[in-house]
């Protein structure tokens, strides 16, 4: 590619770039010299599993493998024991290590279902951030004052609403921005709501001798809800180890508006092949194709055809579906010859909890054997049930 068809290659879904002029001159610098770029991404792996939000950076970070240059995928072991402060307004409870350390590993399996592992490092922070000694962090936090911390949006509303902000919180920026100034990168690429952290280190390599890293943002991916951004803690993420008929399932949910920006940043289909199925294809046709392409990437595409098959059968033409799981009754359900069916959704999966499933109920979501349930307790149960639940769906049997 010429390097105006490389800036068209990783401009596409990009949020910003600063500065673009800056991208030029280095990706013409690494033309001519072999050098490639260092392009660094950091997750702080405070859950156990990646979701398709966190796949945005990803996607874009292999656009830039594609071009031969080395992308660095962080996890932050010593930032996530801090936490991200980002847009929060109270303090996040601190991590322990032990759990750290678990997810860390479960991110490290998970990435390489998009990224090239022959061209890309995997680091941790703490390889540069716990040898820190107490004059080294005296340093670090030298360069930095208040007042520009201040500047957060989210730390500026704390403030000025008397809610309190740790010091610690105070580090993250400074502690994320050295990342830069370690691992020498060329690129760093965060959501447009890490903007501020990234620009700190832009400014902290200068303080440190190095050229100013270029900041690129993505934008955050909203989830299943269409207006909150994509997080396992509010319920409206696909994550990306989820069964293909659930991943199916969860893709065909998103509304059809919002369908066209998962085409834009969950794949590498172009900006005019997007519009072309705007224009020419039904929504439903789109939204399979979608539905495939994701489950192709982090399953197969034998998986995807039968996820499709699967919907089809099951959420488009009522049927029921035959493989659900099959789970014998459990302890502890059973009274005098009747069943408690919340407790019984609680422990064969089809709820949350024992209070989530007396809302389902109440809600006329939960059916046994074709019909809707609306009682606690089901007096006379039959021997087997099939118990569906919005789309999950549950075999019982030995009542």
């Amino acid at each position: 590619m010429t390097i105006d068809e490389q800036l068209q290659y990783l401009r596409k879904g990009m949020a910003e770039i600063i500065r673009e002029e800056d991208l030029r001159e280095r990706l013409e610098r690494a033309a001519k010299t072999g050098r490639p770029l260092r392009v660094k991404a950091g997750f702080d792996p405070t859950a156990p599993d990646l979701h398709l939000g966190h796949t945005v950076l990803l996607r874009k970070m292999k656009h830039f493998q594609d071009l031969g240059h080395t992308v660095i995928f962080l996890i932050g072991d010593m930032t996530g024991l801090i936490g991200d402060p980002t847009g929060r307004n109270v303090t996040r409870p601190p991590m322990t290590r032990e759990a750290i350390q678990q997810n860390a590993e479960t991110y490290k399996s998970q990435v390489f279902k998009i990224l090239d592992p022959a061209k890309t490092e995997v680091r941790f922070n703490s390889e540069w951030l716990e040898p820190m000694r107490w004059a080294d962090a005296v340093k670090l936090c030298s360069k930095y004052t208040v007042a520009r911390l201040l500047e957060r949006e989210d730390f500026t509303k704390r403030f000025k609403e008397g809610i309190a902000i740790s010091m610690h919180e105070m580090l993250y920026p400074l502690a994320q921005g050295y990342d830069s100034v370690a691992l020498q990168c060329d690129v760093e690429m965060g959501g447009t709501d890490q903007k501020f952290n990234l620009l700190v280190g832009r400014e902290l390599q200068r303080d440190y001798g190095q050229p100013p890293q270029i900041v690129a943002t993505m934008p955050l991916l909203e989830g299943l809800d269409g207006v909150n951004k994509m997080s396992k803690s509010l319920g409206n993420y696909i994550g990306i180890t989820e069964p293909p008929e659930v991943m199916f399932r969860k893709v065909m949910q998103v509304s059809d508006e919002l369908m066209w920006r998962y085409y834009l940043l969950l794949t590498d289909a172009s900006e005019a092949e997007i519009a072309a199925m705007q224009a020419g294809m039904h929504p439903m046709e789109a939204k399979i194709a979608l539905a495939k392409h994701i489950v192709t990437d982090f399953h197969s595409a034998a998986d995807a055809e039968h996820a499709a098959d699967v919907f089809t059968k099951v959420v488009r033409h009522k049927e029921v579906p035959e493989d659900m799981p099959v789970v014998s009754l459990p302890d502890g359900v059973t009274k005098d010859g009747a069943i408690r069916v919340d407790k019984l959704l609680a422990k064969v999966g089809l709820a949350d909890s024992v209070t989530d499933a007396v809302r389902k109920i109440k809600a006329g979501a939960v059916e046994i054997n074709g019909e809707k349930i609306k009682d606690l307790a089901l007096a006379s149960p039959p021997a087997e049930m099939v118990i569906q639940v919005g789309k999950n769906w549950r075999k019982v049997t030995g009542a």
